[in-house]
């Protein structure tokens, strides 16, 4: 589907040398996906799982190095059960699936957020995911899982007064989740909804919004191609004037 929820042709019009380095994206609508279609929610987290997988590769395809989705936040265990089990069990297959390919592929998977409260089999996953990351070269996944902005800025703020270092901007920015990374220049957020939910509020101080009624599981590489277009004829003067 096209950024405002229909077909539209983008052929030419991505600039190849504008490219956002990092694209962070809110994965939304799963479970509305699924309602229309007179399925459980968990089928439209199966799909959505599918959607990343494709969204991914076409990331790597573009030249985009870093990606960042919101795959499961840490107000999220208030959902049923059930639903919470079948998300965490798609990201369990996800990982078996994808260390044993993520040197050939050239993708990198990496983890933000609090694996403490995760099962030992996932949190494992995880962690192996996270030590293979650091040893290959390719573009870099980051799933958001049992993750908060307010944590993360908690957590950080907690560890830089332990280290004792002096408080700016840079040093913060050392302990947060995504030390290291760019901050995104494009978030996309699908399924209608207009709001930050809570998803790398540090990080996303300048960064450019799109929002897209296209449900997360119809979100395909046209939309993210139109996405990129219009972050790229933004007017981008971080408080300053051109």
């Amino acid at each position: 589907m096209g950024l405002f929820g229909k077909k539209a042709n983008t052929a030419g019009q991505v600039d190849m040398g504008r490219l956002p380095r990092h694209i962070a994206i809110i994965m939304d609508g799963n479970g509305r996906w699924a309602k229309m279609r007179g399925l459980p929610r968990t089928a439209g987290h199966k799909e959505g799982a599918e959607t990343f997988r494709r969204i991914a590769r076409h990331c790597k395809k573009l030249g985009v190095d870093y990606l960042t989705v919101y795959a499961f936040s840490t107000e999220n265990w208030k959902r049923p059960k059930e639903e919470v089990d079948a998300i965490m069990s798609l990201l369990g297959q996800y990982l078996h699936e994808a260390i044993p390919s993520m040197e050939k592929e050239h993708i990198r998977v990496k983890f933000f957020g609090d694996l403490s409260v995760l099962e030992p089999e996932l949190r494992g996953l995880a962690e192996e995911a996270n030590a293979l990351s650091d040893t290959i070269e390719g573009v870099q996944a980051n799933l958001c899982l049992n993750y908060g902005g307010r944590d993360e800025i908690v957590r950080a703020a907690k560890k830089c007064a332990e280290a004792g270092v002096e408080w700016t901007e840079e040093n913060f920015g050392k302990f947060l989740y995504s030390a290291d990374v760019p901050d995104p220049e494009l978030v996309i957020r699908p399924g209608g909804e207009m709001r930050i939910s809570n998803f790398l509020l540090w990080q996303c101080a300048y960064s450019e919004w799109v929002f897209t009624p296209t449900l997360w599981p119809d979100f395909d590489e046209q939309a993210l191609e139109e996405a990129i277009v219009a972050y790229q004829r933004r007017d981008r003067r971080f408080g300053g004037v051109k």
